[in-house]
């Protein structure tokens, strides 16, 4: 079952690359729409990079070099540690200068599902990412499942092939899992059985949370038919889509759509005992609405208990 969890620890004194037991991860996930500004970039990854790791997960994304720009932006902290990528489909992680020397282990994949989503290009499926990092094995995974709401099962059976089918080709029955796995991207669950004014309502009033009982993602993990032991934070932000482009103003096409949190961040501890998470944050990025979605950011913290280490 998936659980809904929220940290208040406040972090704000951590700086990028100071010695500390934890280690801080900054991870964005972002439906691009097929644009890009340097700008947008900027704001994504922000000013004040209280983290070691960033992971920026992006679906849609355009032609342009999207790497090249994130490096611009994060030259003076942070350097490029990995990248996968399947066409709109793009994983990157970043870690502060001289942090590859903390890396044993680094593998990329990824996984196609159906077909390109009615656009070239516009890849369904996932990228993924392992790392060890600083002798902590973690898995990314950046998805784009299927979109409209009818297609709950279609999603569910995509997460399903993605879980079994990443990392599987070279599977070692001696090789250990990874102790996180943090799962992101444009998963597209919907809201159902509300109509949009009602649910648009609610949110003008800023009683988004009264819509989380909606949420196809939370109604199928409560089922027990994805995402069984994961974490999210609570959606205390608005629905992430669909906005019309430049605007704060849900969809106001002819399909006036329900607003939906399609975008979502949610983590996985394989040993609570052996490592401690902390979610300080989990939001929507509002300033940035260069696209019909808003990007989502969550900030995670993973101390080792060296008691469990020393067992």
């Amino acid at each position: 079952m998936l659980v809904l969890v929220k940290g208040t620890y406040n972090h704000s004194s951590l700086p990028s690359y100071a010695p500390t037991p934890e280690l801080c991860i900054c991870i964005v996930t972002w439906n691009m729409n097929g644009q890009v500004s340097y700008e947008d970039i900027e704001e994504l990854v922000g000013r004040d990079r209280k983290f070691h790791l960033l992971v920026v997960g992006l679906q849609e994304a355009p032609r342009n070099n999207i790497s090249r720009l994130l490096k611009a932006a994060l030259l003076e902290s942070h350097i490029l540690l990995g990248k996968a990528t399947m066409q709109s489909l793009q994983l990157y992680v970043f870690g502060p200068k001289n942090s590859e020397l903390f890396i044993n282990e680094l593998k990329m994949d990824k996984y196609a599902v159906g077909g390109c989503g009615g656009l070239i290009r516009r890849k369904k499926g996932a990228v993924g990412i392992r790392i060890n990092f600083k002798g902590i094995r973690m898995d990314f995974i950046s998805c784009h499942l299927s979109a409209h709401t009818s297609n709950v099962e279609e999603r569910n059976s995509q997460f399903r092939h993605i879980s079994n089918s990443l990392f599987s080709k070279n599977w070692n029955p001696y090789a250990r899992p990874a102790q996180i796995t943090i799962w992101l991207g444009d998963l597209n669950y919907r809201l159902q059985g509300i109509n949009t004014f009602p649910a648009r309502n609610l949110i003008n009033e800023n009683l988004q949370q009264l819509l989380t009982s909606k949420d196809q993602l939370l109604q199928e993990a409560e089922r027990g038919q994805i995402f069984d032991g994961y974490c999210e934070g609570t959606l205390a932000f608005k629905p992430t889509y669909k906005y019309d482009i430049g605007s704060t103003s849900y969809d106001t096409s002819h399909k006036v759509r329900v607003p939906s949190w399609t975008d979502r961040i949610l983590f996985k501890i394989e040993d609570s005992k052996m490592i401690n998470a902390c979610l300080h944050s989990y939001e929507s990025i509002e300033t940035i609405n260069s696209s019909d979605h808003r990007p989502v950011k969550a900030h995670l913290c993973l101390k080792i208990n060296k008691q469990s280490v020393e067992n």
